[in-house]
């Protein structure tokens, strides 16, 4: 029997502490709504190009729009700061590395915020259907 790994390419983790975590629970119709109400402006304003493509590329986009916007709620409910002090939608990034787990990076004030809190990485887990969407945010620190 194969090994659990042989079909991964897993990293060894380093022992990280939680600091904190954050989830988010969003409507896929109110999303759908906002890109009818707003268009391109509120994608823009809200989502990475990179966002956007991965989303684009997927029959359920809205589901997965749904998503990535629950994530990055998620985020900044476990970063402690909510949407002030000069923090922009995309900030926050979700893309997905080839197997398929989502990934965050984080840039400009989250980032500096992330540094000041000690949060060396953020875990996020994403679940949608065409109804709604949830995430869970983990932020871990060294």
């Amino acid at each position: 029997m194969a090994d659990a790994t042989s079909d991964y390419k897993l990293e060894r983790q380093q022992e990280m502490n939680v600091i904190a975590h954050g989830v988010d629970f969003v409507e896929t119709r109110r999303i759908g709504e906002l890109i009818d109400r707003h268009g391109q402006r509120f994608l823009d304003r809200v989502f990475t190009p990179a966002e956007q493509g991965y989303c684009n590329a997927h029959l359920h986009r809205l589901e997965r729009l749904a998503g990535r916007f629950a994530a990055k709620e998620a985020v900044l409910k476990a970063l402690g700061t909510g949407w002030r002090g000069g923090i922009a939608w995309t900030d926050v990034e979700v893309t997905n590395i080839a197997s398929g787990e989502p990934i965050v990076a984080l840039s400009g004030q989250c980032a500096a915020v992330a540094d000041l809190r000690g949060i060396a990485k953020v875990l996020v887990s994403i679940s949608h259907i065409d109804s709604h969407a949830m995430a869970s945010a983990i932020a871990l620190g060294r």
